[in-house]
């Protein structure tokens, strides 16, 4: 399957999801709807939906409730990119003006508040208590996933065990409800529904460090956001971590202040130090291991167009540019 045809198998679906999201974006405050959909429509892949749309499919699901189920996702990953973006200072986001940068951090944070609770008004909807303890359970561990990076910012002595735990809460753990809920809504069968649990968390696990890695090989362009924006934070990502272990002594006193300090001061010599020290190529090998456990995870699911779109959703997670 191209790469490009990841929607082809659920595309009415996805196209619902679209239009409901659209709907759900209703407020009787005027910059609740403006900033709503601001964020929302900013050109985002919609890559969590879609994985819940593919998960249910995959297992046959009859019904309309993974519509919902998608929006849910959708607006709950939306609300952590406004409450993100606000802790970060952020003031791009898929090259365009992040909301706090155009309203201000109180109207962000709020409406993402906002987000958060349409999310759960929706969520009742669907009348699954496991999809809901599951997603319930996966906002607190996101919460804890950003609260847990935030701790870690500006310190160098993070380990590789310490970011997977981060990574794990801010990023994996959505997609990993994303593929776990579609197979809820769909099935009984314990093994089908770990399996996807798997396969999603795998994904986003390898996705994340794909991010990190592009955070010094990528371009603002194609990226949407600044290279560098991760050491400008002082974030010990995975490729500073195994930089400063590879590294000679110099170079990891070098990435540490960097890390400390924060700011772009060193960001040419640390990007050169990060790509000669073979920290890349551990990251991109990490990301293929983790690949690899997906495939695996998702070998063991009923195989359809739907699977087959799961698969390349899979390869182009481990190939991004963006």
């Amino acid at each position: 399957m191209q790469k490009n045809n990841i929607y082809a198998s659920v595309q009415s679906d996805f196209e619902a999801v679209n239009q409901f999201i659209l709907g759900q974006l209703h407020s009787d405050v005027p910059l609740v709807v403006k900033i709503g959909h601001h964020i929302i429509e900013s050109g985002g892949k919609r890559m969590r939906p879609l994985l819940a749309l593919l998960s249910a499919n995959a297992l046959g699901y009859q019904g309309d409730k993974h519509i919902k189920l998608a929006t849910v996702i959708e607006f709950l990953h939306t609300a952590t990119l406004l409450h993100d973006d606000v802790v970060d200072s952020s003031d791009m986001r898929r090259g365009k003006t992040t909301a706090n940068a155009k309203w201000g951090n109180e109207p962000s944070v709020l409406v993402g508040d906002f987000l958060y609770s349409r999310a759960f008004q929706i969520l009742v909807e669907t009348e699954n208590l496991s999809v809901m303890r599951v997603l319930s359970n996966a906002t607190c561990v996101i919460a804890e996933g950003e609260v847990l990076q935030l701790m870690n910012v500006k310190n160098p002595n993070v380990s590789e065990a310490q970011y997977m735990d981060v990574i794990y809460g801010k990023t994996a753990k959505l997609f990993e409800a994303s593929t776990e809920c579609g197979a809820l809504l769909s099935t009984n069968n314990t093994n089908h529904i770990k399996a996807s649990a798997d396969y999603g968390l795998n994904l986003g696990l390898g996705f994340q460090i794909m991010d990190d890695i592009l955070d010094y090989e990528g371009d603002a362009t194609t990226m949407g956001k600044n290279v560098g924006d991760d050491l400008a934070e002082g974030k010990p990502t995975l490729p500073l971590i195994q930089a400063m272990k590879a590294g000679s002594e110099t170079e990891a006193k070098l990435i540490r202040q960097a890390i400390r300090k924060g700011g772009l001061e060193d960001i040419t010599q640390i990007q050169q130090i990060v790509h000669d020290s073979g920290a890349l190529a551990y990251c991109k090998q990490k990301a293929l291991e983790l690949a690899d456990k997906a495939q695996a995870a998702l070998n063991m699911l009923p195989q359809n167009e739907h699977t087959k779109s799961m698969e390349a959703v899979l390869e182009l997670a481990v190939d991004r540019k963006q």
